[in-house]
């Protein structure tokens, strides 16, 4: 079983890139977690919290498409160098302003914008460089073990953040998160990818407008994108507002919060475990849609609970759903696609994917402000349920995969 699980670590550039990802990865969940509780320790406002968010994830929505134009006519560890050293830096200045006493809510959100600028161009050349240090047939192995390193940040950058956090202060949670990126640096420096970009006088617009076309005549591609927009505009709030459930719906602390994201990220582990083990099942489009019913249901179950233990338990559920629909529905669409077309298509699927968490993160925040936490996300996980049901009944072609 083992080695069915982790089949993508015999080659030594894939494991060197999972290291370092992993490694930055752990490190940036350390920060998200100081980030949420200090931007709602300094404004008190769900609305800036979900601002924050936005803020992160916006430029992804609007610079993607040219990110993957970029990935597909550059080297892509170069592009994804610039990345890293821009996020690097970004962490080390919030770590100054933090350790001089004079850091304020505008600062986080600029550097939050700044960070989602250099994972817009970055996030494309990541997805378009890793299939191309194995071989095809272990492709969805490793997505999977992709989804796999970043949810074992999610167990462990929580847990480190919530004792850096508690122990020394905000500003070590940043700096570390700075350190952390020397890991993927030197990952960058050490790999060989095989893919060589192909020189053309084409314009950036017209091979944006390549990707689209060739989403649209790939079938069930179109299907797959609105999934995966659905999945993070739905799903991804119930992670961005959990410092408000922890404080406001259970009157705790950092502890319960970081209890809540270990208990998803733990779950989330679970979840992409169990997709590289079977990464060659057959129907993985019914077994993505069947997920993605269970992510709304548990989604669903946290809001309306009221008991620690249960919540732990719903979070663990929807962690394991979310990633093993992220996992299934990121390896359909790497299948489909052509090498040569595998930056542009992966910027519309990041276009889509990372697109709906800023759009339902802003959402969310503004409706948590004017109800509460609980009846926003018990509504989300309610209409994935029935976007679910939906392509599972009528629109099939997803099904069908």
């Amino acid at each position: 079983m083992l080695h069915r699980v982790f089949k993508a670590f015999h080659y030594r550039d894939f494991r060197l890139m999972w290291i370092g990802a992993c490694t930055s990865s752990i490190g940036t969940w350390m920060q998200n977690l100081a980030q949420s509780w200090l931007v709602l320790s300094l404004s008190n406002s769900p609305f800036l919290l979900g601002l924050d968010a936005f803020l992160g994830g916006i430029p992804i929505f609007l610079f993607s498409l040219v990110g993957g134009v970029i990935a597909d006519r550059m080297d892509r560890r170069k592009v994804l160098l610039g990345s890293q050293y821009v996020q690097m830096s970004c962490a080390f200045l919030l770590t100054l302003l933090i350790s001089l006493h004079v850091v304020r809510v505008w600062h986080i959100l600029c550097m939050s914008f700044v960070t989602g600028l250099a994972q817009a161009f970055g996030g494309p050349a990541y997805q378009a460089l890793i299939p191309t240090l194995v071989n095809k047939e272990d492709m969805p192995n490793a997505i999977a073990l992709q989804t796999i390193q970043f949810n074992v940040a999610r167990v462990i950058g929580p847990a480190l953040g919530g004792i850096a956090l508690t122990q020394l202060g905000e500003k070590w949670c940043f700096g570390l998160n700075g350190l952390s990126f020397l890991a993927p640096i030197i990952s960058l420096t050490i790999v060989q990818p095989s893919f060589q970009p192909q020189k053309t006088a084409e314009s950036i617009f017209s091979a944006m407008k390549q990707g689209f076309h060739y989403v649209r005549k790939q079938g069930a591609m179109e299907a797959l994108m609105v999934l995966a927009f659905c999945m993070t505009a739905l799903g991804i709030p119930v992670l961005t507002f959990l410092p408000v459930v922890a404080k406001k719906v259970f009157q705790g602390g950092p502890f319960v919060f970081t209890l809540f994201l270990s208990a998803s990220g733990v779950g989330s582990i679970l979840g992409a475990l169990t997709v590289a083990a079977f990464s060659n099942l057959r129907h993985k489009g019914r077994a993505a849609l069947l997920m993605l019913v269970c992510l709304g249901g548990t989604i669903t179950g946290f809001a309306l609970s009221r008991t620690l233990w249960l919540s732990c338990l719903m979070l663990f559920f929807s962690g394991a759903a979310i990633l093993a629909v992220f996992a299934l529905v990121n390896s359909l669409v790497q299948i489909i696609t052509t090498n040569e077309m595998r930056g542009r298509v992966m910027s519309v699927y990041n276009f889509a994917f990372r697109g709906g968490m800023p759009m339902g993160n802003l959402l969310a925040g503004r409706l948590v402000d004017q109800f509460t936490v609980t009846p926003v996300l018990a509504v989300n996980g309610f209409l994935l349920m029935l976007v679910g049901v939906y392509f599972l009944t009528v629109h099939r072609r997803v099904a069908a995969l």
